[in-house]
């Protein structure tokens, strides 16, 4: 079974080491986390934005999606259709935690989330 995208995909890797990478992409408007959020001023709910990011703390740091523990998570500003985004994920392999921020493509000073979570790594 193939994991739903959302509608968000062909991330840019701005920047990749082993323990970091930064990404761009679009949040298109069809994206279906829009849907019921709100019908007359959409935006892309906390729970989607978090859910992007345990997608691609899984695709580049190999973490399962489960997430034991977060915290200091904050969300900032909304996320309007056809956004242009930068995520930027760095993994503590040695504490098991991911940190990522989330902020508009061009400007780092309008962050939309940010914030660390516990992760598990891959079973094999």
């Amino acid at each position: 079974m193939s994991e739903n995208q959302h509608s968000i995909e062909n991330e840019t890797i701005v920047s990749k080491t082993e323990d970091a990478v930064v990404l761009s992409f679009t949040v298109p408007a069809s994206c279906d986390f829009y849907d019921g959020h709100f019908p007359e001023f959409k935006l892309l709910p906390a729970v989607g934005q978090f859910e992007i990011v345990t997608r691609f703390s899984k695709k580049y740091f190999g973490t399962q999606r489960f997430v034991p523990s977060a915290k200091r998570l904050k969300f900032s500003a909304p996320i309007v259709p056809n956004s242009r985004v930068v995520l930027d994920l760095q993994y503590n392999r040695a504490k098991q935690n991911v940190a990522f921020v989330l902020y508009e493509d061009g400007n780092r000073e309008k962050e939309f989330s940010s914030g660390a979570f516990s992760v598990l790594p891959q079973e094999s």
